[in-house]
């Protein structure tokens, strides 16, 4: 491609409600421009980008043995309202009505849609297993879109469904997408982690989420430096102590505590570790108040929260329920003379400790020494309710939990039969008996992949693509091609038997001064350069420069073909 027939619209500065860095160098480098809130126009750049991406993706699920096929963006209110997510999915469905007032909505995902098709289709046995696939536009109204294409209200997605006859065919299909998914990722040239997840809104048993590992990811992800062991935050069990409960030495006595409502304040007026307070979350359930106790430093695990018995959909208390139930305000609450309407739960690590300081239930005041048994009775409930820390045990025993950051891109779940029951998809056996299909689905966010590989990529001169992401492989930049026929004829032939060879070539035959030349390919993130200039070729030598290379190496001329075959794998 020949940069003065090509459209490259870079600018030096990002819009002020850009954040995260991908957010800014997308629309410095011209791959998108903003339309409204989470709506974006791939630029002829940026759409260079995305659909490598998405040639990737489809070679690899092709190759996995998916069929693609293509749905309705629009889908009508009918098929939600059999497995009534019409109702559930909520606010981020954007619903809209056709001209003879019928309900539908622009599709966020197509779990019904293809169990539609897969219910009308199949009838027998014999025509499982199946994968079927799409790359498609999908629309999801975010309540606060953000980050560019990292939380936009539309996006491209591939999104793939399995239908089988047991559990067993699913599974085998899981590990192929489980495979597919890292060929994916590792031909996309990105540091990622697979995690075990929870299921989330989708449902379903087995889950697995992909993550583009970045400073500035949304997830925390544990794992184990010693093992394969990793997951999301969310879903990293905290073992329960090795360690028993050792026996009270202190009396419990009322402490002063005027303004300390966090633990860490009251920890540091009476000279203790934070260890050894005990945060106390109010929640309610069902018309239950509920008082979660959490190690002063360790944070409410919300997904765990609500696996519990009784607390499924679980919202904080407000302050008028708190103090009706301990007459109370909040930030000295506790769970001494609670009374019995209060059930109390705690995580496994405060079931073991003695002498602890909680909240009084009185205004500007806390317990010290506090003792189960003695002073209040024994949890209702011990439970795992915490976040896991760097160095918690791995829960499969083998060393210590670090954590990091992640951006996550892709999502693999086992979703079993919830979604074939209720459409009632089924098949004929070898018996001639009806079953149920078992199912599988596994989405990757294709235009979230771009803003996670520059997340992960970036420099103080712009982004840094792979090549199998970049708009261009290599970039040839001739200084003086208007003054030079030495400098035109070499970069000209250059750039055909590059094109030639099948390799994705920019030449900037727009007359730029160097500077300018170099600053925009920087900017946008072509990994290799070659610069043709007179002085150079009068040594029979031009300039060339990895994106990544501090600095520019003379090549001979008739060898820097072969150097960038060579850089490039071709």
């Amino acid at each position: 491609m020949r940069a003065s027939q090509f459209f490259i619209a870079t600018q030096k500065e990002a819009p002020n409600e850009a954040e995260l860095p991908s957010h800014k160098l997308m629309l410095r480098a011209g791959l998108i421009k903003r339309l409204g809130s989470g709506l974006y126009s791939w630029m002829p750049l940026g759409l260079r980008v995305l659909r490598k991406v998405e040639n990737i993706v489809r070679d690899e699920m092709n190759k996995a043995g998916a069929l693609e096929l293509l749905m309705p963006a629009v889908q009508p209110k009918e098929l939600w309202e059999e497995t009534g997510r019409w109702a559930v999915f909520g606010p981020q469905m954007l619903k809209i009505k056709d001209r003879h007032e019928r309900d539908f909505c622009f599709g966020p995902t197509h779990e019904e849609v293809i169990t539609d098709i897969a219910r009308k289709e199949i009838r027998s046995y014999k025509q499982l297993p199946l994968n079927f696939y799409q790359i498609q536009t999908k629309f999801r109204d975010e309540i606060r879109p953000r980050f560019g294409v990292m939380r936009a209200r539309e996006f491209v997605m591939k999104d793939a469904y399995s239908f089988h006859t047991s559990f067993e065919s699913l599974e085998q299909t899981y590990a192929q997408m489980y495979q597919a998914y890292s060929n994916i990722f590792n031909r996309l040239g990105l540091k990622f982690r697979a995690v075990r997840a929870d299921t989330g809104a989708i449902g379903g048993e087995g889950s697995h989420e992909f993550h583009v590992l970045a400073d500035s990811g949304e997830d925390a992800l544990a794992y184990c430096e010693h093992s394969d062991f990793a997951a999301n935050v969310e879903l990293a069990e905290a073992l329960a102590p090795t360690q028993a409960r050792a026996a009270a030495e202190e009396s419990m006595r009322e402490v002063e505590t005027p303004k300390q409502t966090a633990c860490e304040d009251v920890a540091a007026l009476l000279g203790i570790p934070l260890q050894r307070t005990v945060k106390a979350i109010a929640l309610m359930a069902d018309s239950q108040f509920y008082l979660l106790l959490l190690r002063g430093d360790h944070t409410l695990n919300e997904v765990k929260a609500g696996k519990i018995e009784g607390l499924a959909g679980f919202r904080f208390a407000t302050e008028e329920e708190i103090r009706a139930h301990l007459n109370c305000p909040p930030g000295f609450i506790g769970p001494v003379g609670a009374g019995a309407q209060v059930k109390v739960i705690a995580d496994r690590s405060v079931a073991i400790m003695s002498d602890f300081v909680c909240g009084a239930n009185k205004p500007k005041y806390h317990l010290a020494g506090v003792n189960f048994g003695r002073d209040l009775p024994e949890p209702l409930l011990v439970a795992d309710i915490r976040n896991v820390l760097a160095g918690d045990a791995s829960p499969d025993g083998n060393g210590v939990l670090s954590l990091c950051r992640g951006i996550e891109v892709g999502h693999i779940f086992q979703l079993r039969t919830k979604y074939a029951e209720a459409m009632e998809a089924t098949y004929l056996d070898e018996n001639g008996q009806t079953r149920i299909m078992e199912m599988g689905c596994y989405g990757i966010g294709v235009s979230r992949i771009v803003g996670a590989a520059i997340e992960q990529g970036n420099d103080a001169r712009g982004i840094v693509f792979s090549a199998a992401m970049a708009p261009f492989e290599v970039t040839i930049a001739p200084i003086g091609m208007d003054k030079s026929d030495a400098v035109r004829a070499t970069a000209t032939g250059l750039y055909e038997q590059l094109k030639a060879a099948g390799i994705d070539v920019l030449l900037d035959d727009r007359g730029e001064r160097p500077g300018v030349m170099f600053a925009e390919m920087e900017l946008i993130g072509i990994p290799h350069r070659i610069v043709v200039g007179d002085r150079g070729l009068k040594d029979g030598q031009v300039e060339y420069q990895a994106r990544t290379d501090a600095e520019a190496k003379q090549v001979p001329l008739d060898a820097i073909f072969d150097l960038i075959r060579q850089q490039l794998g071709k």
